[in-house]
């Protein structure tokens, strides 16, 4: 990706950043932040908040996500992810398939929190193929 970025991607990019900083990792250390936006302009962000019982655990993304439902938002065009991680960190399972049921036209940019500069940039539903999307009926 160019070294230009655009300024809507470098501004969530630096917002996830800043979200970086926020998270609690006492246990594995890897610290993730994250920013989402919608159509309208607002950016919500998140930080990896961890438990000692590590199903209990919770992405940024999905703490971003959350965040951003529960204030009334939807319509989501971005989502970025800033962690120390060569070549930035990938969402996990969980949060691909909540980002496919909630954000399935975004586009999510990843960057190493060294190196916030070089941007990789995948579609949501690039990232979980086939996901279930709906609750089967009860017919």
């Amino acid at each position: 990706m160019s070294k230009n970025l655009p300024q809507q991607q470098a501004r969530l990019v630096a917002a996830a950043a800043r979200a970086r900083q926020g998270a609690v990792a006492p246990y594995s250390h890897f610290k993730v932040g994250a920013a989402l936006l919608n159509r309208q302009g607002n950016v919500s962000t998140g930080a990896n908040v961890e438990s000692a019982s590590y199903g209990l655990t919770c992405c940024a993304e999905r703490v971003a996500l959350f965040h951003a439902l529960t204030s009334g938002q939807r319509d989501f065009l971005a989502l970025a992810i800033v962690a120390r991680a060569p070549g930035g960190p990938m969402p996990c399972g969980a949060c691909r398939q909540l980002l496919a049921e909630y954000a399935p036209t975004a586009t999510v940019w990843i960057a190493d929190s060294r190196n916030l500069q070089n941007v990789k940039e995948f579609r949501v539903l690039e990232l979980l193929p086939a996901a279930f999307l709906k609750v089967p009926s009860n017919t």
